[in-house]
């Protein structure tokens, strides 16, 4: 089992490479979706609403993938030429919360809100 653990390792990480944008979407879009189906499993519901799974799915694929890769691309370039360690992961991480946590928190209660929920449906 872990041979094939590796191996899918290995195929992502070269995805990853090649497609580093496609490949981050599509990652999100599916870890979006198993913590939906998890959340809606814990909730207690008895059938899992699908409906509401895409659409996590959809926010993940086409705003929080993207949106964590050019962030990331941004973060690099500001930091650039700076060692890599600790200190420069700290910094790294209080910029992200500081600025983009915010701002990720507030459009996904907007997506739910408005689209999930269905009140602009």
């Amino acid at each position: 089992m872990s041979e094939v653990a590796a191996m899918a390792g290995q195929a992502y990480m070269r995805q990853l490479s090649k497609h580093p944008l496609r490949t981050k979407a599509i990652t999100s879009g599916v870890l979006a979706g198993c913590s939906d189906a998890v959340a809606q499993k814990i909730s207690g519901v008895k059938r899992l609403q699908l409906r509401r799974l895409l659409l996590i799915m959809l926010y993940g694929f086409a705003y929080a993938g993207p949106f964590g890769h050019f962030f990331h691309k941004l973060m690099d370039k500001i930091f650039k030429g700076q060692k890599k360690g600790k200190e420069t992961t700290a910094k790294k991480v209080i910029v992200e919360q500081l600025t983009v946590s915010p701002w990720n928190n507030m459009m996904f209660m907007m997506y739910y809100g408005l689209v999930v929920e269905g009140i602009l449906s």
